[in-house]
């Protein structure tokens, strides 16, 4: 038995339904319209909030014997150092004339960024 006109457009209507609802959604794009949750900034530390996001969205390219741009984020010494020199927030935030960070990425939560532009603005201290 030939395939007919109607089989041949079945298929294509399967193929084309098939395709159509295999995308990635971004987050960031998902929820843009949610109300945001607030964020609190008003005595962010070092160890419960700078910390666990450094280690989790920088460290893995700025850590070990020769981290990238020469920037060792492991240990508070070379968080503290970025941070003062303004080249932290730059990065994080895409500023202008700051290497945008994390390389090849998007900016970091809202949240986070917001979080380390507080510890910055309050001293950025070991705390």
């Amino acid at each position: 038995m030939q395939p007919t006109y109607f089989h041949n457009r079945l298929i294509i209507v399967l193929i084309a339904a098939a395709l159509s609802s295999c995308y990635y959604d971004n987050e960031e794009e998902l929820y843009q319209f949610v109300e945001p949750q607030t964020c609190d900034t008003t005595a962010v530390s070092y160890a419960n909030a700078i910390e666990p996001i450094i280690a989790t969205r920088c460290t893995k390219c700025h850590a070990g014997s020769s981290p990238s741009g020469n920037i060792n984020l492991e240990t508070f010494e070379g968080v503290s150092q970025v941070a003062s020199d303004g080249r932290l927030v730059g990065a994080i935030s895409h500023a202008e004339g700051f290497s945008a960070m994390p390389k090849g990425e998007g900016k970091l939560p809202a949240c986070d960024i917001e979080k380390i532009t507080a510890w910055v603005n309050q001293g950025a201290s070991q705390n």
